[in-house]
């Protein structure tokens, strides 16, 4: 049976709906003196490769200590315009409930991301579903820049073996992400995946959306496959 959730933030707990993308290129502006003409692929991708990416793009090679900068003055940017994050952004439907539900049959969560830490807790902060995250047990993109690496971290952390956790995320890279470490993978087809796509990918369980708690419960706790 399952003890921890790890969690993604984008696509399966929230939406920003453009506005982290408005916010990563002031950064990336402040940081690099550049405008961000383009960026790269961000779905599944951890901040520091898709920094160093959009970078290459642009004719720019970077190091970790620009990436550090940039990740200052996105955390700044993300606080200045928490309201602005709120007002046009949203959490998910079901997602509040369903953090809410695993508490209270006492199941750990915490988040695995490609976010750096400061960022996922604001994301999660404006809308209210940060209550039940055990952040200390998480692993986010400035820890690796590989997703499978996150997610050998927050088991490290929270001393779960692989078989006592559930991912749940939106991408192909969550997926795989928990599967080669060992740990079951919840897919939910709210972003860029679709069903079919997320199925492919070998995903444990596929759900359209969040809203149905009990059933995200049950599979949780290993009650359905």
């Amino acid at each position: 049976m399952a003890r921890l959730v790890l969690w993604d933030i984008d696509h399966t707990l929230i939406d920003t709906r453009g506005v982290g993308r408005e916010l990563s290129a002031a950064a990336f502006l402040q940081s690099t003196g550049q405008a961000m003409r383009e960026q790269a692929k961000i779905d599944g991708i951890t901040e520091p490769v898709i920094f160093r990416e959009t970078a290459k793009l642009h004719g720019l090679t970077t190091d970790r200590a620009d990436f550090e900068r940039f990740a200052r003055a996105l955390t700044e940017e993300y606080l200045k315009r928490a309201a602005d994050l709120r007002e046009r952004g949203h959490a998910l439907p079901g997602a509040a409930a369903a953090l809410d539900a695993l508490d209270a049959v006492g199941i750990q969560q915490t988040v695995v991301s490609g976010n750096i830490r400061p960022v996922s807790e604001i994301k999660l902060q404006v809308f209210g579903l940060d209550r039940h995250i055990l952040w200390e047990l998480g692993a986010y993109g400035e820890d690796n820049d590989v997703r499978s690496e996150l997610v050998k971290l927050s088991l490290r952390r929270s001393g779960c073996e692989a078989d006592e956790a559930v991912l749940i995320g939106d991408t192909p890279a969550d997926v795989e992400g928990a599967h080669k470490n060992g740990v079951r993978a919840v897919a939910v087809a709210s972003g860029r995946s679709d069903e079919g796509v997320l199925r492919e990918a070998g995903a444990d369980v596929v759900l359209s959306d969040l809203r149905d708690t009990e059933l995200l419960i049950k599979i949780v706790r290993g009650d359905r496959q």
